[in-house]
């Protein structure tokens, strides 16, 4: 990400707009994708936050291709040097605009709230640019979920799978019923979000973290691997034929239908059995994939803040990343979006099973060094490197590559530049 590169070619796509003009109560600027019903009824709510505390809120949203839309205009506004006062953004993007010297070091909003003791070393980092805070977390959505209708695995005699061992033993009796034993959407991004989970069951946290967030050589052509392949070989035998090109929606109102009986996605699946008016624990079932109980695979939404030049418009920023964090904002956020608080002390009246039980595995997960960024949310790595690496799982789930061949080009994408 190099703003100047970035500037001509921006400016010949006529995307550089000028400066705007400079504003006489203090507000704040935000730019973000969160343009979804559960999603906008939260924005809704940090605006009303913002607006009893003198603020003035000025709603920068933009919808469409999963922030990629949002990504491009934001680097419009920064290289116009009109940048919004926060951005939603996460993972090691926030350490790329952190390179370019473009976010606002919010450390006394931090201070003052605690912030330290309130998150996980391993999110609070993701939130610090060099040890300063430049960015407040939203939420936590864990990926590791395995979402299940159990009246599916009564019609087919199965039970409820904690390893591959039972999993396959339970799809197996699901296809045998005639109905689809893995609801999945053809798409890179859920191929990549199955794939992680895999590697997550069969080698275990410390293995994850070996080869998929510090990209070991050894690690991604080790036997571990290749058997992480295998097993992904085997679960492409469980995916029905219409699944290229499927939103992950409705593979999961496959689920929630019943014409599936399981899929692997992340806990943003349970609006979708709400809205439908399942209930968790008795329509549907909500438990970590397979292999996987003790780790917690997590995707972090953010608002990272860019440098202002106006003192009120600063203060105005430091209340919106307090706000951000505070339990209130906190509670209705993430019962909206079907995630977690990102913060701890939050209560838990409101929420639903599936989410106590998220919150209980990120505490427990948090003590065994098993809390891991998700490779396929753009936690883990650089977007080239992410990419490649999804571009080889993509190619593997949609041909009749070998894992020996697939662990190669996994070790070749890992050095993407």
């Amino acid at each position: 990400m190099k703003i100047k590169h970035l500037k001509s070619l921006l400016a010949a796509a006529g995307l550089v707009t000028l400066a705007g003009m400079a504003q006489a109560a203090p507000q704040v600027e935000v730019l973000h994708y969160w343009t979804s019903g559960g999603e906008a009824k939260s924005i809704a709510e940090l605006k009303k936050m913002m607006e009893a505390k003198g603020v003035v809120w000025k709603d920068f949203a933009v919808a469409g291709g999963a922030g990629e839309n949002a990504t491009t205009a934001l680097k419009a506004r920064v290289i116009a040097n009109s940048p919004p006062t926060a951005a939603q953004i996460k993972g090691p993007a926030i350490q790329e605009w952190g390179n370019e010297g473009v976010l606002a070091n919010i450390d006394s909003a931090a201070s003052a709230g605690k912030w330290d003791s309130l998150l996980p070393p391993v999110i609070s980092n993701v939130m610090k640019y060099k040890g300063h805070y430049v960015a407040a977390p939203v939420n936590v959505h864990r990926v590791n979920w395995l979402w299940i209708n159990p009246a599916v695995l009564a019609k087919a005699g199965a039970k409820t799978p904690t390893n591959f061992d039972e999993f396959f033993a339970a799809a197996d009796k699901i296809k045998k019923a005639g109905l689809v034993a893995i609801a999945h959407g053809g798409q890179p991004w859920q191929d990549t979000t199955i794939f992680e989970t895999v590697v997550l069951g069969i080698g275990g946290a410390d293995f994850y973290n070996k080869s998929l967030v510090k990209l070991d050589p050894a690690s991604l052509t080790s036997p571990t691997m290749i058997k992480s392949f295998e097993t992904l070989a085997k679960i492409k035998t469980y995916i029905d034929k219409d699944a290229a090109g499927r939103d992950w929606n409705l593979a999961t109102a496959m689920v929630i239908n019943g014409k599936a009986g399981m899929q692997f996605m992340g806990d943003w699946a349970k609006g979708e059995f709400t809205a439908a008016g399942k209930v968790a624990g008795k329509d549907f079932l909500c438990v970590a994939a397979p292999g996987t109980e003790k780790s917690f695979t997590f995707n972090i939404d953010s608002l990272a803040m860019f440098t202002v030049k106006n003192p009120e418009e600063q203060k105005a920023q430091l209340t919106l990343a307090s706000a951000v964090m505070s339990p209130e904002f906190q509670e209705v956020f993430n019962l909206n979006k079907g995630s977690i608080p990102a913060r701890a002390n939050i209560s838990r009246a409101k929420f639903d099973s599936c989410a106590t039980k998220s919150m209980d595995d990120m505490a427990t997960s948090n003590k065994g060094n098993a809390l891991l960024p998700s490779l396929a949310h753009g936690m883990a790595l650089d977007s080239a490197k992410a990419g490649a690496i999804q571009d080889v799982v993509a190619k593997f789930m949609n041909s009749t590559m070998t894992p020996q061949a697939a662990v190669q080009a996994l070790a070749k994408a890992a050095k993407t530049q």
